[in-house]
């Protein structure tokens, strides 16, 4: 009987356990249950986002590039041949019309000069004898001592003599030509960018020796579309931008050739710049047109876009949610008109929603987030 008792208590003690490991199973079931359950409602994260807002009247800055010139550039040389004795300027020296920029040998040249001249004195002394043997000759014939036509050989001879006179003076004059054009002029205000010879050298007539390009007054010519060309009228200013710089430089129209070339398929159009500008002939310059886009849409970063199948854009939607927090909505777009670092597009999306403006690489569709940063919409 004590045997008996004894293996029903034991008996009892293990159902006891048993039971107490079951209650404990049990709970820690339940515990990881409630954290698998905690762990599957995340934290919505932060995002920054902008606000779409549609533009119709949206315009884009098209740049065309022209180059900087000097209204007027000359290679300048002698007329005629001879030694280069002087050259009076260098590159970089400023000069003013009139200037005397060099000068050839001109000794020859004077020599001639003085032998025309002595010439040109003993044909007028010629033909001041001719004058008065004319004159004598007038009186015998008055007196019917000569012939009528001996008279008219003596008074054609006073004109040949004349004439000889003339053509001696015409040669003085012609070498004095010459001795002018042994000077080099500046034809006008200007600086001399080159000089490609100097003293000694024997020069061509018209051998380039200097290069003369004028500063105060410079110009830009822009191949533009005719269509743009065509909005310009002469006097209405441009903005350019010229190598990178801060400030735009302000020019006005003047001409545009209205030939289209073959090639490149613009017109010549001609800007002239505003004295006292800090540019340079030879620099780039931009110039800066405003074209209207012609559709309803919304400029966004480039950092909003996600590409997705097909070659097609998407952006992300903040679709409102529960508790302040919004879930994440792909919406397909169209893009419009591409800039450095926005883009115009067109699509489902709504005057005023939230999208999402980066931070692509760190969310999902359908995930919960909350506006972190809002930005300023760029126009």
């Amino acid at each position: 009987m004590s045997l008996y008792k004894r293996r029903l208590g034991a008996g009892a003690a293990v159902s006891l356990a048993a039971l107490l490991v079951a209650i404990l199973v049990f709970g820690v079931t339940a515990l990881r249950a409630e954290a698998n359950l905690v762990a599957a409602a995340p934290t919505p994260i932060s995002v920054s986002v902008i606000t779409a807002s549609h533009d119709p009247q949206a315009s884009i800055a098209e740049f065309f590039p022209g180059l900087i010139a000097a209204r007027r550039q000359s290679a300048l040389g002698f007329e005629r041949a001879g030694r280069i004795d002087r050259v009076f300027v260098d590159v970089g020296d400023r000069v003013v019309a009139g200037d005397v920029l060099a000068r050839l040998d001109v000794r020859a040249v004077q020599a001639q000069i003085a032998a025309a001249e002595a010439q040109t004195a003993e044909a007028a002394a010629q033909t001041a004898l001719a004058s008065e043997t004319e004159s004598r000759q007038a009186q015998l014939l008055e007196r019917g001592h000569i012939s009528q036509q001996r008279f008219d050989e003596v008074r054609t001879s006073t004109r040949a003599a004349l004439a000889r006179q003339n053509a001696a003076a015409a040669a003085a004059d012609a070498l004095r030509v010459q001795l002018d054009l042994s000077l080099m002029i500046a034809p006008f205000d200007g600086v001399v960018t080159a000089r490609r010879s100097d003293e000694g050298a024997i020069a061509s007539p018209g051998q380039p020796l200097l290069e003369l390009v004028e500063l105060d007054q410079l110009e830009i010519n822009v191949g533009l579309p005719q269509s743009v060309a065509g909005d310009f009228s002469p006097g209405d200013p441009a903005l350019f931008m010229v190598n990178g710089r801060g400030e735009p430089v302000t020019a006005r129209f003047r001409a545009s050739s209205s030939v289209v070339d073959r090639q490149t398929r613009t017109v010549t159009a001609v800007f002239d710049l505003a004295p006292g500008q800090s540019v340079a002939a030879g620099q780039i310059a931009r110039l800066t047109v405003r074209t209207p886009i012609g559709t309803d849409g919304f400029w966004v970063p480039t950092a909003a876009l996600a590409e997705g199948r097909r070659g097609l854009w998407s952006v992300y939607v903040l679709a409102p949610a529960e508790s302040g927090t919004f879930q994440l909505e792909p919406r397909v777009v169209e893009t419009v008109r591409v800039e450095a670092e926005r883009i115009y597009v067109r699509g489902a999306v709504a005057d005023g929603e939230l999208l999402l403006a980066s931070g692509l690489q760190r969310i999902t569709p359908g995930q919960i987030v909350v506006p972190a940063v809002s930005e300023v919409q760029a126009r």
